[in-house]
């Protein structure tokens, strides 16, 4: 027995923030010292690294759990299935529901349990929790499908991510500039033929990496010090990244026994343009080959970095073929992988 994604939905919010409505940022170090270039020179340099032109913010009115729902709702209907007939409801976020202008994030109840009420899902015992995983999230979501669908405590499951992260940067923290909104879903069953999940590896590394993503103060000094944003050692970030997935993208592929010439796609979380470039260059470099051209759909230049939510809504877009020069067929390979807070590593093979 296999698993397999049989529907698939993804929620993009509708306020488009460009770079140039970053032009009248106080952009300041993490000293509190002004930054000797122009906003100008800063977002240039921006774009350059991390390949974002715009990024997609959630309506005042929205929350992460609102974000959930609405693509919750469009993988059930594309999986065809009644809600009723769920065994479990994963979502996986980072803080929660954040309203506009607090300092204080909602986890009660679970956001998991507000989408099922949103969805009027009336079985009992179909269980909704969440998890926290940073940007792996997704993935992990959908191998803790895997673990309960094989183990026999599950037929059906909907894995959600989901979040908002524009409720907590910092606007004097040029990184605030990456993060965004939105929300994917996926709906898992079982399988019997030869497509669906073939391997996975997955991994936490806490040991020196705990707190390379973590909740710090606004570089102003001047703002209130017991409000805080998300914040993150970039460089120390990058260098793990590049130490770490490529690896776990080998040993996973490696577990599956594709050959490498195999893969059609990777799909990896949408972090930063130019480390996702790097961090595929160098997987392909472990087999002694060169990374293959259109390898790797990208959204981040439209939609930026909307952390759990960003795999599920490209593979949406993929399989609807709203990525520009990039599709999927029956029977192709893909490569899911991501990185993010914990440190988390995780990476599956699918057969579409």
């Amino acid at each position: 027995m296999n698993i397999k994604i049989t529907g698939v939905g993804s929620y993009i919010p509708e306020v488009k923030v460009a770079n140039t409505d970053f032009d009248k940022h106080v952009f300041l170090n993490d000293d509190g010292s002004p930054f000797v270039q122009t906003n100008e020179i800063t977002i240039g340099k921006f774009k350059g690294i991390t390949g974002i032109e715009e990024r997609r913010y959630a309506e005042p009115s929205q929350c992460s759990s609102d974000l959930a729902f609405f693509a919750a709702q469009k993988a059930i209907k594309n999986a065809n299935i009644d809600p009723e007939t769920l065994d479990y409801i994963i979502l996986a976020h980072n803080f929660g529901d954040v309203q506009p202008n607090t300092i204080q994030t909602d986890t009660v109840p679970s956001l998991a349990t507000r989408v099922k009420h949103k969805l009027q899902i009336q079985n009992p015992k179909c269980v909704a929790f969440d998890i926290l995983f940073g940007c792996p999230g997704w993935i992990e979501g959908v191998l803790q499908a895997n673990a309960f669908i094989k183990s026999g405590m599950a037929k059906r499951c909907l894995v959600i991510g989901a979040e908002t992260l524009s409720r907590v940067v910092d606007p004097h923290d040029r990184d605030s500039m990456i993060y965004s909104d939105g929300a994917g879903a996926s709906v898992i069953e079982a399988s019997d033929d030869d497509s669906g999940l073939l391997s996975y590896e997955n991994a936490t590394y806490a040991l020196d990496e705990a707190h390379f993503l973590y909740f710090g103060c606004s570089f102003n000094k001047n703002l209130d010090p017991n409000i805080r944003y998300i914040k993150m050692y970039g460089r120390k970030i990058y260098e793990f990244a590049l130490s770490r997935v490529p690896q776990a993208m080998k040993e996973c592929l490696d577990k599956s026994g594709i050959a490498i010439e195999d893969v059609k796609k990777i799909l990896i979380h949408q972090a930063n343009e130019k480390m996702d470039e790097a961090i595929v260059n160098r997987f392909y470099k472990l087999y002694d080959k060169k990374m293959p051209e259109g390898i790797m759909p990208m959204t981040i230049t439209n939609l930026g970095n909307s952390s759990v939510a960003t795999i599920p809504t490209l593979f949406d877009l993929l399989i609807n073929g709203k990525i520009e020069k990039q599709q999927i067929h029956k029977g192709d390979v893909l490569i899911f992988a991501s990185v993010g807070a914990g440190m988390n590593v995780n990476a599956f093979v699918y057969r579409y």
